[in-house]
């Protein structure tokens, strides 16, 4: 069984539901840690999984945790890069998905520093990524064969986040693939693939965070604050 990472609710706070992370090509939980504290903070659980598409026991945990009881719901499974597709089929015992870099089409590259570019305009990110012996360079030009997105089946609320610079899954072919599926799609201008790790990862934790607390709401997401009419 792959190794998770956990990140709890600061002690004397109720925790207010719990997110399943299951990472893209070559990356592991841990990579996920800047984004687990963050989100932990404001008293949401997370437990961050490896690449499904390389351990195929990922989805078996991934099903374990969203039948434990004892983790508080609503229990929302977030998949980035290539876990956004195996995110989907868990739909049926979720609350919620988020789905962070949804791939369209095959990515090649000829070097590393194409490869960690298109994922990340973060230096912190960039840098722990170089860094991390347990992460597989070149593990994006791998084009695993994956389960079909099938949005049109999903009955629970999904929320879509997208770099608008997104070399490795074009944002116009994402567009394609969400069209018609009632997913709530939010872009990051000069955004690139790892949403979640990117320049921009503070706006998206809190995107994320605003998503969750009106999904605790109900499911029909109600709006929690609007700017002026």
């Amino acid at each position: 069984m792959s190794s998770s990472f956990s990140w709890d609710e600061p002690e004397g706070l109720a925790a207010r539901g719990t997110l399943i992370v299951l990472s893209g090509r070559g990356e592991h939980g841990g990579v996920y840690e800047r984004f687990g504290r963050r989100v932990a903070f404001d008293a949401y659980r997370v437990r961050a999984l490896g690449d499904p598409a390389a351990d195929p026991s990922v989805l078996d945990e991934a099903a374990k945790l969203l039948a434990d009881e004892s983790l508080p719901g609503p229990k929302v499974v977030v998949g980035s890069d290539t876990g956004a597709h195996y995110a989907v089929q868990l739909a049926a015992d979720a609350d919620a998905l988020i789905l962070v870099g949804l791939p369209t089409s095959p990515w090649t590259s000829g070097s590393w520093e194409e490869e960690v570019e298109a994922r990340t305009a973060c230096p912190t990110h960039q840098g722990r990524l170089a860094a991390d012996p347990a992460f597989r360079r070149g593990a994006l030009a791998e084009n695993p064969r994956l389960p079909a997105p099938r949005l049109d089946r999903v009955t629970v609320p999904v929320l879509a986040l997208h770099g608008t610079d997104d070399a490795v899954s074009p944002l116009e072919t994402a567009r394609e693939a969400y069209a018609g599926s009632g997913v709530r799609l939010v872009t990051f201008h000069g955004g690139r693939h790892d949403v979640l790790n990117d320049a921009l990862h503070r706006t998206a934790a809190a995107t994320v965070v605003l998503f969750l607390e009106r999904l605790r709401l109900s499911p029909e997401l109600p709006v929690i604050a609007e700017g002026p009419a």
